[in-house]
């Protein structure tokens, strides 16, 4: 389930919640609106575990290439037991959504409908460079956000969505940064990665700009009206952010090829590191 990666849907679910108790006009936090708010953070982390292992099944041969040492191309566990794993997953997640709102337990299914696409045939978007990475920043970008809002309050308007718009635009870039070190295996299996089928040099090119131009919508959508949140603390974390990412994109550009060749290239730690920082500075700008 890749624990390191189950920290950020957390955040950006309970994050969701609290932007949407403090956006205009706020409402008051009961005890109920926070347990939702709590469940729906184990359903972004569940669910994320979940696509994950999904994943894994699906990559099996991939991964004896890539990444051997993982769980079941060491064979220190069986198909059946990943099946499992994955299996409970997407039902508890799915059941405890029910719990929730119908609106949540709509979004997560889309979100989890999206994941199965992404790795599993007949669709495996995986497969097709750019539908790849929308499928990616669909569900783990825009859904999640509006998704966490959804646990407390409506997300029929337009400011969930436009704060969704921000994450899964930097993900629809920066996503692709998993990509780089798993070229060999991608490539075998006619998996067309951006790096796959452009090379690392050019795929890093058109990566980089994806880690600014979408946090610099932030200061946008508060000139525009759009987010409700505290101005300035909300100008500072889109600035703020888009600077760290000229930095990160300087990293990918300076050297592609080191993208092939480290398994975690610093680029791929600092996107979730820019996440749960977005996610963390819009929870502070609506609460505070």
């Amino acid at each position: 389930m890749r624990p390191f990666t189950l920290a950020p849907p957390a955040v950006g679910m309970l994050s969701g919640a609290i932007t949407a108790f403090g956006a205009q006009p706020p409402i008051s936090p009961e005890l109920h609106l926070i347990g939702y708010a709590l469940a729906g953070a184990f359903v972004g982390s569940l669910l994320n575990g979940a696509s994950n292992g999904l994943n894994q099944i699906y990559d099996l041969e991939i991964d004896r290439v890539n990444k051997p040492e993982r769980l079941l191309p060491s064979e220190r566990i069986t198909p059946g037991e990943a099946w499992a794993t994955v299996g409970v997953g997407y039902l508890i997640s799915v059941a405890i959504a029910a719990q929730i709102s119908e609106e949540f337990l709509f979004l997560v299914l889309m979100a989890a409908l999206m994941t199965i696409a992404y790795s599993a045939p007949p669709l495996r978007t995986k497969r097709f460079t750019f539908l790849a990475n929308l499928t990616i920043a669909l569900p783990r970008g825009v859904l999640l956000k509006v998704a966490g809002w959804s646990t407390v309050r409506s997300a029929t308007t337009l400011e969930p969505w436009f704060i969704g718009f921000v994450f899964g635009s930097f993900l629809l870039g920066a996503a692709s940064t998993k990509d780089f070190s798993d070229m060999r295996g991608d490539a075998l299996f006619g998996c067309r990665t951006l790096p796959v089928r452009f090379g690392p040099q050019k795929a890093a090119w058109m990566i980089a700009p994806f880690f600014v131009w979408p946090f610099l919508l932030i200061p946008l959508g508060v000139r525009a009206g759009i987010l409700t949140g505290n101005p300035d603390l909300l100008d500072m974390l889109g600035f703020g952010l888009a600077l760290w990412g000229l930095y990160v994109a300087h990293l990918m550009v300076r050297n592609p090829l080191e993208l092939a060749v480290k398994e975690n290239h610093p680029s791929w730690t600092h996107m979730y590191l820019m996440m749960m920082a977005c996610q963390v500075g819009f929870a502070l700008a609506y609460y505070l």
